[in-house]
């Protein structure tokens, strides 16, 4: 397992330096803070440089000087990953090996069959802008996170945004990898001996085992080109909101929105969101700025903030596809009967919706617009501190219902604001819990750490498992499972990095 230490790293990095040039090194103390920083509650750590190829090769070339030297590397895309590690490496001293800057090429659009090639550095803005830019028919899927974020990096981390095609990873089709041991690899129909590959990026199953999933959420190798499949843009898009009053409400919201998604009758996500999530991202605690130790908000001046904003706590938002308006109408009024029927929605039409800009990542999600308003939310407390807590659930009310009410306990034990949003399909919730607190008071930072483990149990005690982890988390939840798939990846690690290059540590396989 490589360990880097300064007398191996030094010589590594002038090897670098001979093979690729000087603008693929920096060691500088002010590139390595900037990178090392993150929002979780731990310190920063600092890497030991970042290097920055342009090309499959060049990973190639640092992979295999990486085994020579045994140095860890930690590959990001564009190191957007804010709740979850942002740029910063799993351990200081870790090499960065950061993909996006210069390998940011869109190497292909297929209007016709519906695809897109990209390598680590290109970002939803930079997919957005050419899709604009061409006159695409296409429209891909965005996050509700950062627009300067990877499309590559999102999928690999099973990211996801709110429309038909959000699971990203879902999507990924046809990838391109450097192993741990240097070797390069092409998944599916890449995989042929042959110059050719025209079906690389159309069909996932090819001859033999599917090797895509080995490369989402591990350390096996380094991914530097995905294949995308995106969807026709639809004619019309029509947005809805539903308003519930209370808290308790979100069992019924999961037991309405079924159906709807078993009967295609709404073909995006259906997200379910409470009221802070929203609301934080539209202006800062309302004690932000006393002094003392900041008080979570109390149930009366939550209702006075739901006023201000014009949300429920609970909003519901979805969208209609169709060739006008006029072909999306009869859908729009049966999902309005349908929750209205509950007694206790309260429809907030588009035109409302529109102008108001805590709808916005709604509206842009669903219409394949980046844009990272809901970031916003990082200013919510002092200290701009911030853990994703992610385990979703079965599509059943009462079980989701009894989650956000444990979820809140434990955000109200720990003296910090519960926030959740659950993007709903026809089985599943995927769960997005932001645990936001101030990172420069060491007490309200170990509060976090205490309430994300709290809540963690809270689904855990019901068997259900986070879907992604912040990094200082990792090994705490690869602990949870059981030692037989453990031992599984440990050992698919020593099979294709046996010198443990690459990122050891993360998603707690070593």
């Amino acid at each position: 397992m490589a360990v880097s230490n300064p007398t191996s790293t030094a010589a590594f990095l002038a090897a670098v330096t001979a093979a690729l040039g000087a603008d693929a090194v920096n060691n500088s103390a002010s590139e390595r803070a900037d990178v090392g920083r993150h929002t979780l509650p731990a310190p920063d750590h600092l890497p030991a440089a970042v290097l920055y190829p342009a090309s499959t090769a060049d990973v190639e070339t640092i992979v295999k000087l990486a085994n020579e030297h045994r140095v860890a590397l930690f590959p990001i895309s564009t190191g957007r990953n804010l709740g979850l590690g942002s740029r910063a490496p799993m351990a200081a001293g870790q090499v960065v090996v950061e993909l996006g800057k210069r390998m940011n090429r869109i190497v292909e659009i297929n209007d016709d069959l519906g695809y897109a090639v990209v390598e680590p550095g290109v970002t939803f803005n930079a997919m957005y802008d050419e899709l604009t830019r061409r006159g695409s028919a296409l429209m891909m899927s965005p996050t509700a996170g950062p627009p300067d974020g990877s499309l590559l990096g999102n999928a690999v981390d099973k990211g996801g945004g709110a429309g038909p095609l959000g699971s990203h990873f879902d999507n990924v089709c046809g990838m391109e990898i450097v192993l741990g041991n240097g070797d390069i690899v092409r998944t599916g129909d890449g995989g042929i001996d042959s110059e050719a590959h025209p079906n690389w990026h159309v069909t996932k199953y090819s001859f033999g085992p599917a090797l895509d999933g080995l490369f989402t959420q591990s350390n096996y190798g380094i991914v530097t080109r995905v294949g995308l499949w995106m969807m026709q843009r639809p004619a019309h898009i029509r947005m809805f909101f539903f308003a519930f009053p209370d808290d308790e409400d979100l069992g019924e919201i999961v037991d309405l929105i079924r159906p709807l998604k078993a009967a295609q009758v709404v073909p995006t996500m259906i997200r379910a969101t409470n009221d802070l999530y929203l609301i934080s991202s539209q202006q800062k605690h309302p004690r932000h700025d006393a002094a003392g130790k900041l008080a979570p908000l109390t149930d009366a001046e939550r209702r006075e903030l739901q006023k201000k904003h014009g949300v429920g706590s609970w909003m519901v938002s979805g969208a209609l596809y169709g060739a006008s308006a006029a072909a999306v109408e009869p859908a729009l009024e049966r999902v309005k009967a349908h929750f209205l029927r509950s007694g206790k929605a309260r429809y907030i039409p588009v035109e409302e919706a529109e102008p108001r800009a805590i709808f916005q990542a709604a509206i842009n999600s669903n219409s394949g617009r980046p844009a990272g308003g809901e970031l916003q939310m990082l200013k919510w407390r002092p200290g701009d501190g911030a853990i994703w807590m992610t385990p979703g659930a079965r599509m059943d009310g009462a079980a989701v219902n009894a989650f956000q009410r444990g979820c809140r306990a434990a955000a109200a034990e720990f003296g910090l604001e519960y926030m959740a949003s659950f993007v709903c399909g026809q089985r599943f919730a995927r769960g997005i819990h932001a645990i936001l607190y101030n990172r420069d008071d060491p007490e309200e930072a170990a509060r976090a750490d205490r309430c994300y483990r709290k809540m963690c149990d809270v689904f855990r005690s019901a068997g259900v498992f986070v879907g992604r982890a912040p990094t200082i988390y990792q090994d705490y939840h690869q602990n949870q499972r059981t030692p037989e798939i453990v031992r599984a990846c440990n050992a698919i690690k020593q099979a294709l990095d046996p010198n443990g290059v690459i990122a050891p540590g993360r998603y707690g396989i070593h």
